[in-house]
């Protein structure tokens, strides 16, 4: 399996990586930023990753979403910035931390309704250096994600606008972020024992937090605890144990308007299905 170095990942699966939940199969981890995951699975390289939601219209042919181990929720989306507040958009140049996420498809929906003569060239680099480019003017706003939401003033840039938000307003639903998937020629009973794993990871997780601190902090990048902390509150909660109906009406609410944009090919009816 192949997941992020970042808090909730580590949290979430501390149990399973570490060989504590009753019946699951061992994991051998890969540690990759979502990028890099998102490229793996489009190439098929491995049994389970975590992605970005916005991949899937790509690799849901050899794939199977598993209903638990992910990321969504409310008040978590991505944010543009930019060194002055207030700044119009229109035909600017904006960092993003890749074309294939879901920060993206966010901003995209979001720019088509209020960016009305629309963004100029988009430059996709690694999400740690969006924020330096900003503030140094090498790009006129960057859109960030993960711990960014909570360190951003310290770069003196503005929240220009709060994807998430806009997300929310128009659609009522979470936002669907990061998802876990398997391949399916593993098998139903196969797939049905890691969505298990995964699920008893998740409870695991919450039931004794310390037990995970040392894993976390060992892979949070220098990240500070505090922060690290903030970062899981957020990230991991009920849709991380189930995504149930909410849940699935918000990836597939995303991926279909995404799709009505040119974004993302359409989904099939049963791509979100689980055995």
């Amino acid at each position: 399996m192949a997941y992020s170095p970042c808090p909730n990942d580590t949290f979430v699966f501390h149990a399973w990586a570490h060989g504590l939940v009753p019946g699951a199969p061992p994991l051998d981890v890969t540690f990759a930023d979502i990028d890099v995951t998102n490229g793996m699975a489009e190439r098929g390289e491995l049994d389970m990753l975590k992605v970005s939601y916005a991949v899937l219209p790509w690799v849901l042919e050899e794939y199977a979403l598993l209903p638990c181990g992910g990321a969504l929720g409310h008040g978590v989306g991505p944010l543009v910035l930019t060194r002055e507040p207030g700044q119009d958009l229109t035909g600017r140049t904006v960092a993003v931390p890749g074309e294939r996420s879901t920060a993206y498809l966010l901003f995209r929906l979001w720019a088509a309704e209020v960016v009305p003569g629309g963004v100029g060239r988009v430059v996709v680099m690694p999400f740690h250096e969006i924020m330096p480019a900003v503030r140094d003017g090498r790009v006129d706003a960057g859109l960030v994600i993960h711990e960014a939401r909570f360190t951003y003033q310290r770069y003196g840039l503005h929240r220009l606008a709060d994807m998430g938000e806009h997300w929310e307003t128009t659609t009522g639903l979470p936002i669907p972020l990061g998802a876990i998937i398997a391949k399916r020629s593993l098998g139903a009973d196969t797939l049905r024992l890691l969505a298990a794993s995964a699920r008893a990871s998740v409870r695991m997780a919450w039931d004794d937090p310390e037990a995970s601190r040392g894993y976390v902090a060992e892979h949070a990048q220098e990240m500070d605890r505090a922060v690290a902390e903030q970062h899981i509150g957020l990230y991991v909660n009920e849709f991380t144990a189930d995504l149930g109906d909410t849940g699935h009406a918000a990836v597939r609410g995303l991926l279909t308007r995404a799709s009505a944009e040119g974004l993302v090919p359409p989904l099939k009816p049963d791509a979100l299905a689980f055995p």
